[in-house]
């Protein structure tokens, strides 16, 4: 190939890559233009519709605007008719007060002439009954007062005379009737009451399944019967009578307490001092239960209600308290009963009389804890429950310590009489042996480090704990001797009191 055609090949790329170029260059300006073209259009569509939708939120805000005004007018409309209703109802009150206030004035004027018209009227009156004065006067040769004076004291006179004769009069048929209607009342309540009379008695007698549990009972040397004797403050007596063990002492709650453990434990099988320790707590939460239910049953009976836990406690714990051998629980329901009918018969109120009677003997509950007579402790304990001060009264005026203030304390005072009167209802002697046996107890709690006593075989012993930690091996000795001297001076009893003073000490530890 020459150099001319290759200039000319050459020559002709060139052409053909300028030619190219200026096709695309052309190309290129040629997009651009559409480009501007339809952002152009875009741009002026963009404004058309933004045109039409300024229009159309303009319309809508005038159609909004509009549609408010005409709200608003309505509203003003309404409230402008309301104001004018309540402007013509005011003009019409306005209009009927005026009136109102003319006739009051046109009656205030009536009253004015009337009220001129009587003054004129007591004026003549009263000219004419001085007038009549003085006439009677001169006529009786005695002044008004003077004829006043004469005339009460003869009407006085005669109503003295009167009034002495008709109290004559009432005092004697009074004592006629009193002691009759007295007699009637007291018998008719007696016999509607008619409580039955139980005789206590200080011991229990526990069956035994056979005469093995004796030697189970009574322990190692011992120890088991020691231990329950010591837990519960009771005298266990183990003789020769078949299948019977004998509970004895003076106190009702910690003999039911032994009963119920030793029936436990015969029960279980059993016994050891461990053992014997957790059905004596177990019988005291069962005899602490029963003395509640008790109380409970008491007010159910009797119809008392409304009295305070507390109260009912201390009424349940009356069934273990006897008075001369006399149940005071028992003795407590018949003095309601009593009371009540009483009340009934006389005609006030039997619910007042019955509440009365039921507590009257309260204060026995605690009077081993607190010195002082029954009634006057009774009187205290209910009013630290807020009994009322006429049942506080009550309580306290029954055996006289203070003034009765009602006719149902009185009533009160009459059926305790009658309940501890009739025959068989109280034995004396029971009565002193119990006293002894507390005074044997209050004389060893009296001494510092006494922990707890019981005096058991019918008083012939007093058993003393005491603490550990503050009285030592030769202050017991030495608080036996103190106690026995004591008992000499204070007491007379048959026999010999054996003075038992006992200190233990325990280490307890548990494995885990």
């Amino acid at each position: 190939m020459s150099i001319y055609n290759l200039i000319a090949i050459i020559v002709v790329i060139f052409i053909i890559v300028a030619l190219e170029v200026y096709l695309r260059k052309n190309y290129a300006w040629a997009k651009i233009s559409k480009a501007e073209e339809e952002a152009k259009k875009i741009k002026e569509d963009a404004n058309k519709e933004a045109e039409t939708t300024k229009k159309e939120a303009i319309l809508e805000a005038k159609e909004e605007v509009h549609k408010l005004r005409a709200d608003l007018d309505k509203e003003t409309r309404e409230r402008r008719s309301e104001i004018q209703r309540l402007e013509r109802r005011n003009i019409q009150r306005e209009e009927a007060l005026d009136k109102k206030g003319d006739m009051l004035e046109k009656r205030e004027e009536v009253l004015n002439q009337r009220e001129v018209s009587i003054k004129e009227k007591e004026e003549n009156i009263e000219s004419l009954y001085e007038t009549q004065r003085k006439e009677l006067e001169r006529l009786s040769g005695l002044t008004s007062e003077e004829a006043k004076q004469m005339l009460l004291e003869e009407i006085n006179k005669e109503i003295k005379h009167d009034a002495a004769v008709m109290i004559k009069d009432v005092e004697q048929r009074a004592k006629e009737e009193a002691d009759k209607k007295a007699r009637e009342i007291i018998t008719y309540a007696i016999q509607r009451c008619a409580a039955d009379h139980v005789a206590e008695s200080t011991v229990y007698v526990v069956a035994l399944p056979n005469d093995e549990m004796k030697g189970r009972i009574i322990g190692r040397e011992g120890r088991n019967i020691r231990t329950l004797e010591t837990l519960t403050g009771v005298d266990l007596i183990i003789d020769d009578t078949p299948e019977a063990v004998i509970l004895s002492g003076f106190d009702p709650i910690r003999r039911e307490v032994a009963k119920i453990a030793l029936e436990k434990l015969i029960l279980d099988g059993r016994i050891h001092p461990a053992r014997i320790e957790e059905m004596v707590e177990k019988a005291k939460k069962e005899v602490e239960n029963n003395i509640k239910e008790e109380g409970e049953q008491a007010t159910f009976e009797t119809g008392v209600h409304g009295l305070h836990n507390e109260l009912i406690r201390l009424l349940g714990r009356l069934k273990y308290r006897t008075s001369y051998g006399q149940n005071v629980l028992k003795h407590s329901i018949e003095v309601s009963y009593l009371a009540g009918f009483m009340a009934a018969e006389l005609g006030i109120d039997p619910t007042f009389a019955k509440r009365a009677g039921l507590l009257h003997d309260i204060g026995k509950a605690v009077d081993h804890e607190v010195e002082g007579p029954h009634a006057l402790i009774g009187l205290e304990v209910a009013k630290k429950y807020h009994e009322s001060s006429l049942i506080v009264n009550a309580i306290g005026a029954h055996h006289g310590d203070v003034e009765p203030q009602s006719l149902e304390a009185i009533l009160v005072q009459a059926a305790d009489a009658i309940s501890a009167a009739r025959p068989g209802a109280r034995r004396e002697t029971l009565e002193a042996y119990i006293k002894r046996l507390e005074k044997l107890e209050e004389i060893a709690n009296s001494y510092e480090g006494v922990e707890k006593s019981y005096a058991i075989q019918a008083g012939r012993e007093i058993r003393i704990m005491v603490k550990p930690e503050t009285v030592d091996d030769t202050g017991s000795v030495e608080m036996a001797r103190n106690i026995v001297k004591k008992i000499e001076e204070e007491l007379e009893y048959p026999g010999q009191i054996k003075v038992n003073v006992i200190r233990e000490t325990r280490s307890i530890e548990y494995a885990k």
